[in-house]
């Protein structure tokens, strides 16, 4: 371990250390477990995963909050900024940090980037000094656990908060947050894999529709040659052939606008 990026953390108002392989963890007293309480939530879970995929990331960490009595649980997604720049955004938050749902902290400085460079699961703690770097108020982190996730390219962190307490989860709360971690992981590999095929869909519709509108565009155009050709020949009856030239391009314009619209559709580009 580096103490030096260690001290920097901590006069940052950040502390880490590897939860395990931290002494004093495992001796931490166990909290009472309701086994009931846990059974229902796994069930609940099994239908948020057999129902709607936009709220099981969000189901993941109410369920983290119940089960382990955290103040807050989230998860964050690394990502990358408008300038390239790697950042973590909290994709779904429950308890007291709820209100940061979708906000960003820096992937170069925070406790999720440490998380996932060491690789291993973390015991953390934050104070106001982070806080007054990021321009926020927040309760203080008196024990938290950070577990990492990997999947494909996308990485991230499951979190697990207390504000009141430096021995707030136990060993049993991180087995069980480690669970949800691998359903979160499980859950965003789905979610990235209906990206794609929701793209793919997309751009197999748009081909079809700019194949339309190619056969579309031939029959204005080959009209308006036609009238350029009889203008060209001296036809006496210009004024019906200027009208039907204006016709055709008007025709001509709009297929176009369609075809731009198409295609900004497809790349995102919408203006």
């Amino acid at each position: 371990m580096n103490t030096n990026i260690d001290k920097v953390q901590a006069e940052a108002g950040m502390e880490l250390r590897d939860l395990l392989t931290d002494p004093g963890f495992p001796l931490r007293k166990k909290q009472q477990r309701d086994l009931k309480r846990e059974a229902d939530s796994f069930r609940r879970l099994a239908a948020v995963f057999a129902g709607s995929s936009n709220v099981i990331l969000q189901e993941l960490v109410n369920i983290a909050v119940d089960l382990c009595g955290a103040n807050s649980a989230g998860i964050s997604l690394e990502e990358a900024d408008e300038a390239g720049e790697l950042r973590f955004r909290w994709v779904a938050v429950a308890g007291s940090f709820a209100t940061f749902v979708n906000g960003t902290t820096p992937r170069f400085f925070s406790p999720c980037g440490t998380c996932i460079n060491r690789r291993t699961p973390q015991l953390y703690k934050v104070t106001k000094p982070y806080y007054d770097y990021l321009g926020i108020e927040a309760e203080p982190i008196t024990d938290g656990i950070l577990i990492p996730w990997m999947v494909g390219d996308a990485r991230g962190t499951l979190w697990a908060v207390a504000h009141d307490s430096e021995e707030a989860f136990d060993i049993e709360d991180y087995l069980l947050l480690k669970s949800i971690s691998d359903f979160a992981a499980v859950a965003i590999r789905h979610q990235l894999q209906q990206e794609v095929l929701r793209k793919q869909e997309k751009m197999t519709a748009a081909i079809s529709m700019a194949n339309d509108l190619a056969h579309q565009i031939n029959n204005p155009l080959q009209s308006l040659t036609n009238v350029i050709y009889l203008a060209e020949r001296g036809s006496q009856d210009i004024q019906p052939l200027l009208r039907q030239a204006s016709a055709e391009l008007d025709c001509l314009s709009d297929l176009v606008r369609r075809l731009l619209t198409l295609k900004n559709t497809v790349t995102g580009d919408v203006r």
